[in-house]
């Protein structure tokens, strides 16, 4: 298994090395002790969501209030999606910028999206996504941003017709959230992940 920090400092992506012989393909879809080695901490699986979407579909951006936020970890179980990371963290040397990650049932890769990060899926094929997520739903913590924002700027895939839910097409910009003070701080993500250390 290869654990790659992606450019959103806490997001990280992983390929699993898969085994195939005339049985098909078996490979090892997470492991608690290698992302614990990049994470810093183990991540403790509060929930799983399965996630069905058509071709076009676009989820998010989403993200949760610190403490405690939700750290994800999501792969494909069938399809294909454009994985993004969104930093929406206050103070950051990255704040509204982004990294990607294809996730398909080739390299069944997976991505790991620490606390305080925003979070977008646009389903590029008919798929199901997985995720294990550190905490419950908390519908009162939930935040969301406009995915189509153009501060943030995510490159679609060329032909890509996003269809967004209502809610995620009435979310506030990035610049709108901020000064209604609804972001995460850095300060407070990296102060909760570190309170993870040792748990």
């Amino acid at each position: 298994m290869d654990i790659r920090p992606l450019s959103i400092a806490g997001a990280f992506e992983i390929t699993p090395r898969q085994f195939q012989d005339s049985r098909g393909t078996f490979a090892e879809g997470f492991r608690i002790d290698r992302l614990a080695e990049a994470i810093g901490h183990e991540l403790h699986v509060r929930q799983t969501n399965i996630s069905v979407s058509t071709a076009g579909a676009l989820r998010g951006i989403h993200y949760s209030d610190v403490p405690p936020s939700q750290a994800k970890y999501v792969t494909a179980t069938s399809g294909v999606f454009i994985d993004f990371v969104v930093d929406v963290r206050v103070g950051s040397p990255t704040y509204g910028q982004w990294d990607s990650v294809r996730l398909d049932t080739i390299d069944r890769r997976a991505v790991y999206v620490g606390e305080g990060l925003g979070h977008a899926l646009a389903c590029v094929e008919d798929g199901v996504a997985f995720y294990l997520c550190s905490e419950l739903f908390n519908p009162a913590r939930e935040r969301g941003l406009n995915p189509l924002d153009p501060e943030i700027g995510l490159v679609l895939p060329e032909g890509f017709f996003p269809v967004v839910s209502d809610k995620d097409a009435a979310a506030p910009t990035l610049e709108a959230a901020a000064d209604q003070g609804l972001l995460p701080t850095l300060e407070a993500s990296l102060a909760y992940t570190a309170s993870l250390v040792g748990s």
